[in-house]
């Protein structure tokens, strides 16, 4: 049923709940893949930067929240790639989803914390009204 399977995920715990309905959905056609897109807000990029100038490993920020989303899949057996995309999160991740033909898109409806869950509720609803495909919005 959804051969191609677009994963969005800021790393949080709400969005490791994403990855395993993502992995059950996977599982339930064979020969399925999962697309994680990781999102760097073009702002908070800037601003994570600037605070940690002088530390060394600040590239590797973004990759540390991508871990656990990564060794879940790889335990699973699921084919899966990880793409980490620059930019506004919701126009980003619906645009990717339009170019490239996903059957299905899976986001959490909460992100990293409280301050944050106003920003990625928008972002959630912004894929639902915008992506071309289903939308699945994982609570």
């Amino acid at each position: 049923m959804y051969k191609k399977i677009l994963l969005a995920t800021d790393g949080s715990e709400h969005s490791l709940r994403t990855t395993e309905h993502a992995i059950h959905l996977a599982q339930s056609t064979e020969g399925s893949k999962i697309e994680v897109v990781y999102v760097k807000d073009s702002g908070s990029v800037k601003a994570n930067t600037l605070n940690n100038w002088n530390k060394i490993g600040i590239t590797d920020v973004q990759r540390d929240k991508l871990t656990h989303v990564e060794t879940t899949l790889g335990d699973s057996n699921i084919q899966f790639e990880i793409k980490v995309l620059t930019g506004e999160p919701g126009p980003t991740i619906v645009n990717y989803a339009n170019k490239n033909n996903f059957d299905l898109v899976i986001v959490g409806s909460r992100g990293l914390n409280g301050l944050q869950e106003l920003v990625l509720g928008r972002v959630s609803h912004k894929v639902a009204k915008r992506a071309d495909c289903p939308v699945l919005i994982v609570k």
